[in-house]
């Protein structure tokens, strides 16, 4: 993904997407990667296999190219939210092999198609179904940032490990001391704003 142009762009900001959302996965126990961090239950495997599967309805079926892997979280008389954690018969391989391969697929499709190629998103309201390439890109970018963002929180909920990418987190270069410090200032001050203001009385 070298080329220049607004589809290179858009493949290449992805494909950044993509990679920084299984980074999120490296060094972790298959009990970490797995643990619900939120009342939701919010899990770091459960994001990848989302988005993994999500993007193969987004630039597979929506063209006419469905992908053969077999996706039995999204039948019909599958339970609600199966695609957002892993069973204990998946495994953390599989559902990595998954993302894989929604790469690849995803990756055909866009190189096959132009930016204005339309095609039909199934689960959209009719009057919205149809769309094309460009706009899909643009979904996808925006889907997978933001489970990105859950998995950049669930992680540093984990073992305190966060940042952008690897080889750029994006953070300040600052030890624990200073990051305990500041994390106390933002709470004296949270504590401070909370307690109501002083009333005047009347003289």
């Amino acid at each position: 993904m070298t080329d220049s142009g607004p589809k290179a762009d858009l493949h290449r900001y992805l494909q950044t997407a993509r990679e920084a959302l299984l980074w999120k996965l490296d060094g972790l126990s298959e009990y970490d990667i797995r643990r619900p961090l939120t009342p939701t239950g919010t899990n770091l495997l459960g994001l990848v296999k989302h988005v993994a599967s999500v993007e193969l309805g987004y630039f597979g079926d929506t063209f006419g190219r469905p992908s053969p892997e077999p996706l039995p979280w999204f039948a019909d008389d599958a339970e609600p939210n199966a695609d957002m954690w892993a069973t204990a018969d998946e495994s953390r391989e599989q559902i990595v092999a998954l993302y894989h391969h929604s790469w690849a697929h995803s990756d055909a499709t866009i190189d096959a198609l132009d930016l204005d190629a339309t095609g039909q998103v199934p689960w959209w309201p009719e009057d919205r179904r149809q769309a094309t390439l460009h706009r899909l890109l643009v979904h996808m970018i925006a889907e997978t940032n933001r489970h990105a963002g859950h998995a950049d929180i669930v992680r540093e909920l984990i073992d305190g490990a966060a940042g952008l990418r690897e080889g750029n987190d994006n953070m300040p270069p600052q030890d624990e001391t200073w990051w305990q410090t500041y994390r106390t200032r933002l709470e004296d001050v949270a504590q401070k704003s909370a307690q109501p203001e002083p009333t005047t009385q009347p003289t």
